[in-house]
């Protein structure tokens, strides 16, 4: 917001020099971005008078001018303009002069005759929009005085926050003042002067949509005349970033900077019978906007149209057809309040942010409606000669009252560490504005607001802790106790809230939440592989291919995937419409990117969210995928190629349950899951040291023919995805030390035959279920198919380890340990190889 301080002296008496203005503005919370000084740039730029105007004798659009300056003899300056007669005060920029932009005036010669210096247009000193008169000056301006003397200006840069649409405008900048310097602010006088039939006779208005338009005022303007702004106008709106366009225009934009309030004037010749309707568009209409491009409506944007069609984007941009030109001669002014998600969401469909949108979208004081329809009614009547006819249309004269909010003066001291009674807060809001009203102290309790939003909550409080704010219509931000307090805080100075320690003793250590993450990262990143991190936001075709028939029980007290696909509403792509609900399908496709690239060896892990919906709410859960493809080792001269296998991927899982503190992992044969190999997958569950189950998940390799149907380079990859305690917050176990043993273990080989179809695992759990307590460890060290077994078994290699910690074990122990495994295998259908 751009604010010139001469405009701004007219609201508010400002005794502070500019830079100091600034700065308490800056600790105001209404930062100064920067300061302009206009006028720096006008150097030997005086004011003259026209003595003579003749023809050139060799130019027909050249003139023969004569100027004094007061001092000194006359001056022959060369002119091109039609504008000027004697007796005119005008700008002389003399020999030597600088103009803005570095122009540089010397003394020239121009059609055989010598000009001493250049008459100025508003244009040439960024004064007015007029390039092609010069800039005319009232009769009274002191001759030979710098021109800088009259019109300099400084114009603040002030960054408004989004939440002070209030102070997008000159008034609303000077009230900030005032808050500042105590002074009083001064309201511009509105006296409209009314003729001719009433407005009932000219113009009306329907409102189909309340919620959208909830207030429209309209004015009609007869007889104007349009034509330039008076310069001081176009000085102003130039200042504030404004370009001048004419009277009619120049006055609605001079509002809307003054007030705050958008204004949109229409030519009423292109208003059909003056009945304007405030309406949603309809299929297939169309507008050619005031900028002249055609645009298709969308169903949602809220229209100012007539009976024959649109004439307008409400609150954005309006429509070419009804713009007001040189030859309208009767305006409709409209007025309206619209509401603030509608209006940003019609500029962001169309980009069309424009000052109007802006200021719309932060919401309007509902009583600008009838105030801003009558200030440009005035104008209009001031500067295009225009007939106001009596009255306006108003679709809800009756205004709503101030809002109320309570809050405890105690609180608001104790919050922000300011020794301030409840009379000094009184005493600071109201240099705001804001009213503060007493409560009975033998009244009801009060409910005091402490949240707004969807779920507000409120404090209910004795009555004689509290008092109630009456915020001004302006103010639209404070709804809560801590706004008010927020207040009391800006205007007492943020400078003044001293440094203070936390009075509560901070806890002397606490636990990262993320250390299982992080312990997985590192063993993971240890072991060589990778880290990745693929997009949330997928294909609905990649939720569908990888996704899981039966997810694993979750690890205890970690989530459950669970759910359906939840799908974006507008989404960037087709690539990124739907959420993930798992890593598989993301690690499948980096696996096939790196191959298509050429890099066939990929050894790769995520830790991430899967998303899902459960009923009309959304669910999330951790994971930790796994992804391995190509070689696993590298070739050296004492090993070759060996390809990633599902006994790799097992590794990794066992290496990440000793880093978490674990027992080793058992696993269960997968023969149902669809994404994997029936014959290469397993599911899996580590537990701790209370049997609560630590790790679960699936492990295996792809499915050879779900691969085929995505991509073949997605076949013979290794996949894993689990759930792990803590993943997404949570602490380890802590640390337990294990003496070494004193005594030596006594490790026992045994071979069994089994089915193929027997898995290592069944045997493995057999075993240590029935080894007693002396067994240690049970390592599978070979498996082994071929004669002299017959076809469809193989055998099992294990060894046991046996050890006590306080004693050596006696060979009778050992053996009566090994004949309660043998009769264990035996009761499961193995028998023992010799």
């Amino acid at each position: 917001m751009r604010a010139p301080l001469s405009w701004l002296g007219e609201f508010v008496d400002i005794e502070l020099s500019p830079d100091a203005l600034a700065e308490r503005l800056t600790l105001l919370g209404m930062e100064v971005k920067g300061i302009e000084r206009r006028g720096e740039a006008w150097r030997n730029v005086v004011i003259g008078e026209l003595l003579t105007v003749e023809r050139h004798p060799r130019a027909d659009r050249l003139s023969l001018t004569t100027v004094t300056i007061g001092s000194g003899e006359p001056l022959a300056i060369v002119c091109g303009a039609t504008n000027i007669a004697p007796g005119q005060r005008i700008p002389v920029a003399l020999p030597g002069a600088v103009l803005p932009g570095d122009r540089r005036i010397d003394r020239t010669e121009k059609m055989g005759v010598v000009s001493n210096g250049m008459l100025c247009s508003g244009e040439e000193l960024r004064l007015t929009g007029d390039a092609d008169g010069i800039l005319i000056l009232p009769p009274d301006a002191p001759l030979g005085v710098p021109l800088a003397d009259l019109y300099s200006d400084v114009i603040l840069d002030v960054d408004v926050k989004p939440n002070r649409g209030d102070a997008l405008s000159i008034l609303g900048l000077a009230r900030e003042v005032a808050a500042i310097t105590g002074a009083a602010v001064r309201m511009p006088m509105i006296d409209v002067p009314e003729a001719g039939p009433a407005v009932a006779e000219r113009l009306s208005a329907t409102i189909e949509d309340a919620i959208l338009c909830p207030r429209f005022v309209g004015r009609w303007v007869g007889g104007v005349r349009v034509g330039p702004s008076p310069d001081v106008v176009q000085m102003r709106l130039i200042a504030a970033g404004i370009r001048p366009i004419s009277n009619v225009v120049d006055a609605s934009n001079y509002v809307m900077i003054e007030l705050g309030k958008p204004i949109h004037t229409f030519d009423a010749a292109a208003v059909r019978d003056g009945r304007i309707v405030v309406r949603l568009a309809r299929p297939g209409e169309r507008l050619v906007t005031l900028d002249h491009v055609e645009r298709d409506l969308h169903p949602e944007t809220l229209l100012i149209a007539d009976a024959d069609g649109p004439l307008a984007i409400a609150g954005v941009m309006g429509g070419a057809a009804s713009e007001v030109h040189a030859g309208t001669t009767d305006v409709v002014v409209e007025s309206a309040i619209f509401d603030p998600v509608s209006i940003r969401r019609t500029a962001s469909r169309y980009a069309l942010r424009s000052e109007a949108s802006l200021r719309f979208e932060k919401g309007q004081e509902f009583r600008l409606g009838r105030v801003g329809a009558d200030r440009t009614a005035q104008l209009l009547a001031a500067w295009a000669g225009g007939s106001v006819a009596p009255g306006r249309v108003d679709s809800a004269v009756a205004e709503p009252p101030p809002q109320r909010v309570p809050f405890r003066p105690r609180r608001a001291a104790r919050l922000l560490g300011l020794e301030i009674d409840a009379a000094d807060q009184v005493a600071v809001l109201g240099r705001v504005g804001i009213g503060v009203e007493p409560i009975a102290a033998d009244g009801p309790a009060v409910s005091v607001p402490v949240a707004g939003g969807p779920l507000p909550l409120a404090a209910v409080v004795p009555a004689a802790d509290a008092l109630v704010a009456v915020v001004p219509s302006w103010r639209r931000d404070i709804v809560i106790e801590a706004d008010v307090v927020e207040e009391i805080a800006r205007v007492s100075g943020y400078d003044r809230v001293p440094t203070t320690l936390p009075a509560t003793p901070m806890p002397p250590y606490r636990a990262s939440p993320l250390i299982v993450r992080d312990v997985v990262r590192a063993a993971l990143a240890g072991a060589g592989l990778a880290e990745v991190v693929n997009h949330a936001l997928v294909a609905a075709r990649l939720v569908e291919t990888w996704a899981w028939t039966s997810p694993s029980a979750p690890a205890s007290g970690e989530a459950a995937a669970d759910g359906s696909p939840i799908h974006v509403t507008n989404p960037l792509s087709v690539d990124h419409a739907t959420l993930r609900q798992g890593l598989l399908g993301g690690l499948i496709s980096t696996v096939v990117l790196n191959r298509r690239r050429g890099r066939d060896d990929v050894a790769i892990f995520e830790v991430g969210k899967g998303y899902g919906g459960v009923g009309d709410r959304p669910h999330e859960w951790w994971r930790l995928g796994i992804a391995l493809a190509g070689a696993f080792d590298i070739p050296a001269w004492n090993r070759g190629h060996r390809s990633a296998d599902l006994d790799d991927a097992k590794g990794l899982i066992e290496l990440l349950s000793g880093f978490l503190g674990l027992s080793a992992p058992a696993y269960a044969p997968l023969m149902t899951e669809r994404t994997l190999h029936p014959g290469r997958a397993a599911s899996l569950t580590v537990r701790d040291r209370a049997g609560l189950v630590a790790i679960s998940g699936a492990v295996g390799e792809v499915h050879p023919a779900l691969a085929a149907s995505w991509d073949e380079r997605a076949g013979g990859v290794i996949v894993a995805e689990l759930s792990v305690r803590g993943l997404g917050g949570g602490e380890l176990a802590p640390p337990r030390g294990i003496t070494p043993p004193r005594h030596p273990d006594i490790g026992r080989d045994i071979a069994v035959v089994v089915p193929r179809e027997r898995s290592a695992g069944e045997i493995e759990t057999t075993l240590r279920a029935s080894g007693g307590a002396l067994l240690v460890a049970v390592r599978l060290f070979d498996v082994y198919e071929g004669a002299p077994l017959v076809e469809g078994e193989r055998s099992l290699a294990f060894r046991l380890i046996f050890g006590a910690p306080e004693r050596t074990l006696t060979e009778a122990e050992v053996e009566a340990a090994m004949t309660s495994v043998r009769r264990a295998l035996e009761g499961v259908g193995a028998r023992i190889r010799t």
